[in-house]
C-alpha cells in the first residue's frame, strides 16, 4: 500500500530523478539563476541537487537572509544600546553573532555585562517589558515582509495596554526594491529568480511583476522541496525558450495569488515605507519600513534619539559581492580561513540562512 503523504510526495526521488532527465533535455543556453531567500539556499544544498544540476545552470544566492542584509551601522546601534543603563534588549538568536565595528557583536557584549535576552517572538519581547516595567525593552527589528506584521502586532497591542517601556528599532527591509537594484546592475546578469516562499505569503504575485514586464526575467514563486526547486528551474527553461517572461506561483499549497492581506493591513497601519541600507549593497529607496507617528513613542530610534553612524566596512569580507551574486562564497580570500562559522568575519557566516555558512557546512568549493 502507497503511504505516501502529500508532503513526502515533494520528495519523492523518482519524481526527482524523471523531473532532473526533463531538466537535462530541455535545457538549451546556460541560465543563471538566483534564490533570493537564505531557506532555498540551505534546501538546494540539503537535498543534494546542486551537483546534479546540468553544469549550464549557474546558481547565485541573493541578499534573502535577514541577518546578512543587516548594516554594519544598525549593529552598531545594537551595541551602543546594549551599553546604556535600565535597557533589556530582545533579539532574535541569529543577531547575536553578527560582526559590527571592530568584529564587536551583541554576544561579546552580553558577555561583558549587557542585559540581552534572545526571544523567539516580538510578543516574548511585551512580556519582558511587562516584567521589568522600571527598564526600557527594546526589540531588534530586523528581517524582511514574513515577520513585519507580527512585529506591527506587537506594537498595536503595547499602544493597548498603555506599554510604553516597550520600543522596537525597526530595521525590516522589503524584498521587490532590492531586486530591482539587481536587475539594473549589469555585472550580476541574473537570468530569472527562484522568489521567495516565506515572503510571498504576506505579498502574494503582484510586488513582483515588475521583474518580468519591465526586465523581461522569469520569476517563480517556490517551496524547499526538491520537486518544488526542480519544477521550478523547468519553468525558468521554458520560458526563456519561449522568450516571454512571466511571475508563476509554483508554492500554491502554501502561497495565495494575493497573499495575506490582512497581515499587509496590519503592517502598514504601523510602518510607513522609507529608504533602507542593506550591508554590501547599498542605500535602496522604498526598500525598509519606519515606524508612523502615530506609534512614535515605540520608535526606539525617536525614543532613545538612536542616531546611525558611518561604519567602515570590514576589511577583506566579500559578503557584499556574495549578496548581490557577483561571487560565489567560496571565492571570498578568508572563506573557511579567516573567516569560518566558529568565528565569522561577515554575516553571511553567521546566519543559518546564510549562503557563506550554506558553503562550509556543505564543504562546497564552487
Amino acid at each position: 500500500m502507497n503511504t505516501m503523504n502529500v508532503s513526502d510526495s515533494f520528495k519523492d526521488p523518482e519524481l526527482c530523478k524523471k523531473l532532473l532527465e526533463q531538466l537535462h533535455e530541455e535545457l538549451d543556453s546556460p541560465l543563471r539563476f538566483m534564490e533570493v531567500c537564505g531557506t532555498h539556499t540551505v534546501a538546494i544544498f540539503q537535498s543534494g541537487l546542486r551537483p546534479l544540476l546540468p553544469k549550464e545552470i549557474v546558481h547565485l544566492s541573493g541578499p534573502g537572509c535577514p541577518v546578512c542584509v543587516t548594516h554594519e551601522s544598525e549593529v552598531a546601534a545594537f551595541l551602543d544600546l546594549a551599553g546604556k543603563d535600565n535597557v533589556i534588549l530582545a533579539t532574535f538568536g541569529d543577531l547575536m553573532r553578527v560582526p559590527g565595528p571592530k568584529g564587536r557583536n551583541l554576544k561579546l557584549a552580553k558577555a561583558e555585562g549587557a542585559r540581552i535576552e534572545i526571544v523567539y517572538s516580538p510578543l516574548d519581547a511585551l512580556k519582558l517589558a511587562q516584567e521589568n516595567p522600571n527598564d526600557t525593552v527594546v526589540f531588534l527589528g530586523v528581517g524582511f515582509e514574513t515577520t513585519a506584521p507580527t512585529i506591527a502586532a506587537s506594537i498595536q497591542m503595547a499602544k493597548q495596554q498603555n506599554l510604553t517601556n516597550f520600543k522596537v528599532l525597526s530595521f525590516h527591509k522589503l524584498v521587490p526594491p532590492a531586486l530591482k537594484v539587481l536587475l539594473e546592475d549589469p555585472d550580476c546578469a541574473v537570468d530569472a529568480f527562484l522568489l521567495p516562499g516565506h515572503v510571498s505569503t504576506i505579498l502574494g504575485m503582484e510586488p513582483y511583476h515588475f521583474v518580468a514586464e519591465r526586465y523581461n526575467t522569469p520569476g517563480v514563486i517556490t517551496g524547499f522541496d526538491p520537486v518544488d526547486i526542480l519544477e521550478s528551474l523547468l519553468i525558468m527553461v521554458e520560458q526563456r525558450k519561449n522568450g516571454k517572461a512571466s511571475i508563476v506561483n509554483q508554492y500554491k499549497r502554501a502561497v495565495s495569488d494575493s497573499g495575506n492581506a490582512k497581515a499587509r493591513e496590519i503592517m502598514f497601519s504601523v510602518f510607513n515605507i522609507a529608504e533602507a541600507q542593506w550591508r554590501g549593497v547599498g542605500t535602496i529607496p522604498e526598500s525598509g519600513l519606519v515606524i508612523k507617528d502615530e506609534y512614535e513613542e515605540f520608535d526606539a530610534l525617536k525614543a532613545l534619539d538612536i542616531t546611525l553612524t558611518d561604519v567602515p566596512q570590514t576589511p577583506g569580507c566579500k559578503c557584499g559581492e556574495v549578496l548581490k551574486g557577483k561571487m560565489q562564497p567560496s571565492d571570498c580570500p578568508l572563506f573557511a580561513k579567516g573567516c569560518t562559522p566558529a568565528k565569522p568575519v561577515g554575516p553571511c557566516m553567521v546566519s543559518t540562512e546564510g549562503s557563506c555558512a550554506a558553503y562550509f557546512k556543505y564543504q562546497v568549493t564552487a
